[in-house]
C-alpha cells in the first residue's frame, strides 16, 4: 500500500460510507498521532500540533488551507498561541472516510517540514 500523503482526493460524496471501525484502525496505524474523537456524535480525526509561537502557528495553519482547497476537502482548525487543533471528518457523511486519514498524513506532512 503506498503512503496515505501521497493520494489526491476530491469531496466526499454524500452516497461514500463511513470506514467501519476494523478499517479505521488500521488506517490509524498510519498516521499513529492521529485519535479517532466523538464530536457531537460524529467521528473525527484529531491531533494538536505544537509550537514556539503565534506566528509559527498561523503559518502551519496556512499551510492546511493549500492542502485543503487542493483537495476539495476541509478540516476545523483551532488557533491559539503556539498551537493548533485539526479536525478532519467528512461532513457529507458525517463521520470518518478515507480522505480524512489521506489529509491527516498529507498534515503530518507539513508539520514535518516546519
Amino acid at each position: 500500500m503506498k503512503p496515505l500523503s501521497t493520494y489526491q482526493c476530491t469531496a466526499t460524496p454524500a452516497s461514500a460510507e463511513q470506514l467501519t471501525e476494523a478499517e479505521q484502525s488500521a488506517l490509524c496505524a498510519q498516521v499513529p498521532n492521529w485519535q479517532v474523537v466523538p464530536i457531537n456524535g460524529i467521528s473525527q480525526l484529531q491531533r494538536n500540533f505544537k509550537f514556539d509561537n503565534f506566528v509559527q502557528a498561523i503559518a502551519f495553519a496556512n499551510n492546511i488551507t493549500e492542502i485543503a482547497e487542493s483537495n476539495d476537502h476541509h478540516p476545523t482548525l483551532l488557533l491559539s498561541y503556539g498551537q493548533v487543533t485539526v479536525n478532519w471528518w467528512s461532513h457529507s457523511i458525517a463521520g470518518l472516510h478515507h480522505n480524512d486519514f489521506v489529509l491527516a498524513a498529507k498534515t503530518d506532512e507539513i508539520y514535518k517540514a516546519q
